[in-house]
């Protein structure tokens, strides 16, 4: 349980960044089924829990929001074991701006923005592994208009003692060093089961999908079950980006189709993709959408959008009003479970019924060969 101090500055947070309710949705997933009524944590032997953490900048910008990311990160903390819980992806966009030596137009300074994410996963730390990427507010001065960034100041693999014997793998970044924006983290299930999460950066070059591919390959990860976690992959409708306008996407970053062609499809054991970047304030349909594809050897992958950014208030409201999703895992792998938290609905009397979204875009099942 959240001690009481922990209680009343999380409760600070929500009434200064404001909570919203939720509006209605109409649009349901595709090739998924509603997922049945019961307990919301997993309770069949060897079912395990990922969660996702959707773009986490609107928490950072604001010092107003930045509470609301610490009960994210203080919910998983403290829910490990009765869900599970055995890896944490984060979809990237970490902070608003990498380097704003320009100035801001927030509260908050980019140095203010790193340290405030990099504080609120420090409740991880030895704890569970988890796994980011970088996205465009990642990279550059405000979004992207070069491969420089801050990431490894601030997360790096030494970091977090739960990396160990975890983090197998790092790539060369831009600059030609091995750091945590190319990296890949083996995990073994309650069953036994042999999984690889791969990270790769905002618009990943040709070298760095290149990496990947040959890594997905080579024969000790060869029958792994492989996730890829990228920022920019798929919008709302679940089509995949063809293109965007950034400056490093004009140097040949590739876009979610691209991905898709040159990485994922052609690897037989990558199963899911999961990517952040596009939202939508105060609109559901925006944030959240989930496709299956055959790759070239048959086998289903399951594509996820989870960017809640601009739900409670829009672009500049209360960062998201919380929101985390929930992957469960069957033992075989063969059945995924998504669920949709709000631990900052969770804590608040008058909004506790809404802390499980159950719209079917957020809560749902689907199947994998």
């Amino acid at each position: 349980m959240l001690n009481r101090r922990d209680s009343f500055k999380f409760l600070a947070a929500a009434m200064a960044a404001g909570v919203t309710g939720v509006p209605a949705f109409s649009q349901a997933a595709e090739s998924v089924e509603k997922a049945p009524a019961g307990p919301d944590f997993p309770t069949e032997k060897d079912h395990w829990t990922m969660v996702i953490v959707p773009d986490t900048q609107s928490y950072v910008k604001y010092g107003r929001n930045q509470g609301i990311l610490e009960l994210m990160t203080a919910w998983i903390q403290e829910n490990a074991q009765k869900f599970r819980i055995q890896q944490v992806l984060v979809a990237g966009d970490l902070v608003e701006q990498n380097n704003a030596n320009r100035g801001s137009r927030y509260n908050q300074t980019s140095e203010q923005q790193w340290s405030a994410v990099s504080d609120a996963f420090k409740r991880l730390d030895g704890v569970l592994p988890y796994v980011v990427c970088t996205g465009n507010h990642d990279h550059g001065f405000y979004s992207a208009e070069n491969r420089e960034t801050n990431l490894s100041k601030y997360f790096f693999p030494e970091r977090n003692p739960s990396w160990n014997g975890v983090l197998v793998e790092m790539g060369l970044n831009t600059f030609g060093q091995k750091t945590l924006e190319n990296a890949a983290f083996e995990f073994t299930t309650p069953a036994g089961q042999k999984m690889l999460t791969i990270s790769l950066p905002f618009a990943p070059t040709d070298e760095n999908l290149a990496w990947a591919k040959e890594l997905a390959a080579r024969p000790k990860y060869e029958n792994h079950f492989v996730t890829v976690l990228t920022h920019s992959f798929m919008d709302g409708n679940a089509q995949r980006i063809v293109s965007e306008g950034y400056q490093l996407n004009k140097e040949g970053g590739n876009a979610g189709e691209a991905i898709w062609q040159k990485l994922v499809k052609p690897s037989k054991n990558i199963r899911l993709v999961v990517c952040g970047h596009r939202s939508g304030a105060d609109n559901w349909p925006e944030c959240t959408s989930f496709r299956k594809d055959k790759n070239d050897a048959g086998k289903d992958v399951a594509q996820i959008l989870f960017d809640t950014q601009a739900l409670g208030g829009g672009w500049n409201g209360n960062g998201g009003d919380g929101w985390i999703r929930l992957l469960e895992f069957s033992a075989d792998l063969k059945t995924v479970k998504a669920r949709t938290l709000s631990p900052l609905f969770d804590i608040i009397p008058g909004y506790r019924h809404m802390a499980w979204e159950r719209s079917e875009r957020n809560e749902f099942t689907f199947t994998m060969d």
